[in-house]
C-alpha cells in the first residue's frame, strides 16, 4: 500500500495504539508479545502523566489538600460603642413616716401595700398625760379669764390698782400660750403621711416605742423614677446632657432606652466617678434600688465597616486581615488587607482603614492559611 503526502492535506495526530492497529490492518504483520508489552508501557506512560497532571490542579501548594475556609461579607452597618454601667433604680418619692416626739404606739392605721394621700393619719403616739394636762390648764384658763374680766371691771371703773389688773391680764395670756404650746405638742402625738404615694416597710406595731430619727414606715410614689450610675472619670469629656443610653434590668428581663437627664460637676475623691442620672417611665414592676445595667452611647456610625475582633492578626508591619479573592464558584485566593482599628465594643470592632464594602473575610480557618495561597469555601 503506497501513501502520497500532501503538505495541503492535514493528517490526525492519533495516538500510538491506533497507528499500530492501522498497520496491522493494512496487511502487516501481528504483534509479538515485545511489541505488545512495549504498547502498553506507553499507554501507562499516557495515563500516569494525565493523573499527575490532575494532582497537581487539585493539590496546594505543598502538595497537599486545598484548605477549606468560612467567608463573611462585609457589608456597611450600624455600629454603637457603649459606656457600661451598673446603676440603681431611685424613687424621688421615697419618704420615711417618722414620729415628732418619743412615745408608745396606740394605733397603726396602715399596712404595706395601701394607698395614702398626703396628710393622711397614720398612727398615734400615746397622749393620755398630754391630754390630762390640757384639761387641767383649760380649767385654769377658765378661772383665770373670769378673775381677769371682774378685774377689768373694776378697773374700768377706776376701782382697784392697775398692778392687779396687769397681774390678772398676764395669768390669762400666760395660760393660752401654754395651752396652745401643749396642743401643738400634742399634734406631734399623730403621724401623718409626708406624700401621696403606697405604704412600703412597716416596721413597727401598735405597743412598741417610737422616737424621732425612727420611721414608722416609707411612702413610695412610683411616678418619679430615676436610675442613677456612677460613670469613671476617664469619659468625664465624653459623657453628656441628652446622650442616649439603653438600660437593661436583668431582674425583669427588660431593656428600656432613655437619656442621660443630669451630670455631676464634681468628682467623688473617693473612687474617682461622677454621677449621671436618666429618667424611668412610670411603673409598678420597679423597685426602689433594683439593680439597672446603663449602658451610655458614646459613639454611633450607621454605615460602618464592622468586624469580628478575633479575625485580626498582627505582624512586625502591623494589624491586618485574611480576605478572599475569588477565583471561582468555589474557589479563592487568599490576600493579606493591613487594617486600622476603630472602636470596639462586645467582640466587633469598626475597621476605618483597609477594607471596602463588598470585601470577603476569612471568617473561620484563618489560623492555617497564609498570603498567596488558594483556598476552597
Amino acid at each position: 500500500m503506497q501513501y502520497h503526502w500532501n503538505m495541503k492535506n492535514k493528517l490526525p495526530l492519533y495516538p500510538l495504539t491506533v497507528l499500530v492497529l492501522l498497520l496491522a490492518a493494512c496487511g502487516q504483520a501481528p504483534e509479538d508479545d515485545t511489541a505488545k508489552l512495549r504498547r502498553l508501557l506507553n499507554q501507562r506512560t499516557e495515563l500516569d502523566a494525565q493523573i499527575a497532571d490532575l494532582q497537581q490542579k487539585t493539590a496546594g501548594s505543598a502538595g497537599q489538600r486545598i484548605k477549606t475556609v468560612g467567608l463573611s461579607e462585609i457589608q456597611p452597618a450600624g455600629f454603637r460603642h457603649f459606656i457600661d454601667l451598673q446603676g440603681k433604680v431611685d424613687v424621688e418619692n421615697n419618704v420615711p413616716a417618722t414620729a415628732k416626739m418619743p412615745g408608745l404606739l396606740t394605733k397603726v392605721l396602715v399596712k404595706n401595700g395601701d394607698q395614702v394621700n398626703k396628710g393622711q393619719l397614720l398612727a398615734v403616739i400615746d397622749d393620755n398625760v398630754m391630754l390630762s394636762s390640757l384639761a387641767e390648764l383649760e380649767q385654769q384658763l377658765q378661772t383665770a379669764t373670769d378673775l381677769y374680766n371682774r378685774q377689768k371691771g373694776l378697773w374700768d371703773q377706776k376701782i382697784g390698782t392697775e398692778v392687779q389688773y396687769i397681774q390678772a391680764k398676764n395669768a390669762k395670756e400666760s395660760l393660752e400660750k401654754s395651752i396652745a404650746t401643749l396642743k401643738e405638742q400634742w399634734g406631734q402625738t399623730r403621724i401623718y403621711a409626708p406624700i401621696s404615694g403606697t405604704v412600703d416597710m412597716v416596721t413597727l406595731k401598735a405597743g412598741q416605742a417610737i422616737s424621732p430619727g425612727i420611721p414608722l414606715c416609707n411612702i413610695v410614689n412610683l411616678g418619679d423614677l430615676k436610675v442613677l450610675g456612677q460613670v469613671p472619670e476617664a469619659y468625664a469629656a465624653k459623657v453628656r446632657k441628652g446622650d442616649a443610653v439603653v438600660v437593661y434590668f436583668p431582674d425583669l428581663k427588660k431593656e428600656i432606652e432613655t437619656r442621660v437627664n443630669y451630670v455631676s460637676k464634681s468628682i467623688n475623691e473617693t473612687n474617682r466617678t461622677f454621677q449621671v442620672e436618666c429618667k424611668l417611665p412610670a411603673g409598678n414592676e420597679y423597685r426602689a434600688n433594683m439593680i439597672a445595667v446603663m449602658k451610655i452611647i458614646d459613639y454611633r456610625n450607621d454605615k460602618a465597616l464592622v468586624a469580628p475582633i478575633n479575625v485580626i492578626q498582627v505582624a512586625e508591619d502591623g494589624e491586618y486581615i485574611l480576605v478572599a479573592e475569588k477565583t471561582g464558584e468555589k474557589q479563592a485566593v487568599v490576600r493579606k488587607r493591613s487594617i486600622a482599628q476603630g472602636p470596639n465594643y462586645n467582640g466587633f470592632v469598626e475597621i476605618t482603614k483597609g477594607l471596602n464594602a463588598g470585601d470577603w473575610i476569612i471568617s473561620t480557618g484563618y489560623q492555617d492559611v497564609n498570603d498567596g495561597e488558594s483556598v476552597a469555601f
